[in-house]
């Protein structure tokens, strides 16, 4: 019988090599036209105006911070209101930046609860972090409308979201999350890890409003110079291409060639892929619906995740196994790590993380596959 995975990347192998071989030959693997390449696809794509990309969405979730940090004089210890249903990237980005991450509970979407949110601001409190868990946006226009109220800053981990869409009021009409809904966020994460809707091996894109804030995020991103080794190599009045100087402290956290290439094939067909993702989604939910983690309306979403809530999660994970089907858990409470420290309760993040299974979602399912998941699940509820 044919294992079952929970994700399995699809890359055109020989689409792929195409774009990486001239490069190849050159030997040019770092940051430079192929990047640059993907970093303007990504601003058409999206119509967000700005877009740096980085080695991982961890690294770009970091920079973003450790810039609004910076910039609008956040100090050590200062607060940033985030979700404990979280992959841990989330919340270490946080503590990278020398800022306290602290829980809100989350909604029936598994995305911030505006209430919970309101609830935890205090004198200390900079910013909100918002996760678009399985590429859902939740209810991100009040967290946003929230944000404003109390002049915090608004940043989006959306490593699930590439392709999510908001469906505007007028008819069919589609927008990017980040271009209206979420439009006042300071900065957007997008991941492009190899599990993603978009895999490039690994990778990340970081989006920020400012373009002052995306300049030195981006100097950051090469150790805080103040040239990129690609920029003083086409210059031909530099006569010293070896020489820059270095006016920040920052980070190795750029994306490359390598992985820019696979990014750039992977985007021509993200609708595509994630269309498909809509088609596996559909008939889940066909049969699953009553354990479903509902879709905020008005959502596209990109289908990342299908995740169910079930009692005895882990005895129905067993059994699945048996049947060489393998789903997730997305994810475990952040607040069980003694790293974040003392927390208020999050119930309903408590509850959740004992119930959730994300069923196997990804475009290499064929329609046998997606009845025997259905079928298996059935038989075990």
């Amino acid at each position: 019988m044919k294992p079952i995975q929970l994700f399995e990347p699809l890359y055109r192998t020989e689409e792929c090599l195409d774009e990486l071989r001239p490069w190849l030959d050159k030997g040019w693997t770092a940051p430079g036209e192929l990047t640059q390449r993907l970093e303007r696809a990504w601003t058409e794509y999206t119509g967000l105006q700005h877009a740096l990309f980085t080695n991982s969405c961890t690294a770009a979730l970091h920079l973003a911070l450790t810039v609004l940090r910076i910039r609008r004089g956040w100090q050590d210890g200062d607060e940033v209101i985030s979700t404990p249903l979280t992959f841990v990237s989330t919340n270490h980005a946080i503590l990278y930046a020398g800022l306290r991450p602290v829980f809100a509970d989350i909604d029936e979407y598994l995305c911030l609860d505006p209430q919970s949110v309101r609830e935890r601001i205090t004198p200390r409190t900079r910013a909100v972090m918002f996760v678009g868990v399985g590429g859902n946006t939740g209810q991100l226009a009040a967290i946003e409308d929230l944000c404003r109220e109390h002049q915090l800053t608004l940043v989006i981990d959306a490593a699930h979201m590439a392709g999510t869409r908001f469906v505007q009021k007028l008819p069919g009409r589609l927008t990017h999350v980040g271009v209206e809904l979420g439009g006042s966020a300071a900065a957007l994460a997008y991941s492009f890890q190899g599990v993603k809707n978009l895999p490039a091996g690994d990778g990340g894109m970081l989006c920020m409003r400012e373009p002052e804030e995306m300049s030195l995020a981006r100097q950051l991103s090469w150790m805080g110079i103040d040239r990129d080794t690609y920029a003083r190599t086409l210059d031909p009045d530099a006569k010293y291409k070896w020489k820059y100087m270095v006016p920040h402290l920052g980070f190795k956290a750029h994306g490359n060639a390598l992985n820019a290439a696979l990014a750039l094939v992977g985007l021509r067909y993200l609708d595509q892929d994630n269309a498909m993702r809509s088609l596996i989604a559909e008939r889940y939910e066909q049969r699953l619906g009553t354990y479903s983690v509902p879709v905020a309306a008005r959502c596209s979403s990109s289908r990342h995740l299908y995740q169910l809530r079930v009692p005895e999660r882990d005895r129905l994970i067993t059994r699945l196994n048996d049947r060489q089907i393998y789903p997730g858990v997305h994810y475990a409470s952040n607040q069980d790590y003694p790293l974040y420290g003392q927390q208020q309760p999050t119930p309903a993040s408590q509850k959740a993380a004992k119930e959730l299974l994300s069923l196997p979602m990804h475009v290499k399912l064929t329609d046998d596959d997606v009845e025997r998941v259905i079928t298996a699940v059935e038989a075990e509820l």
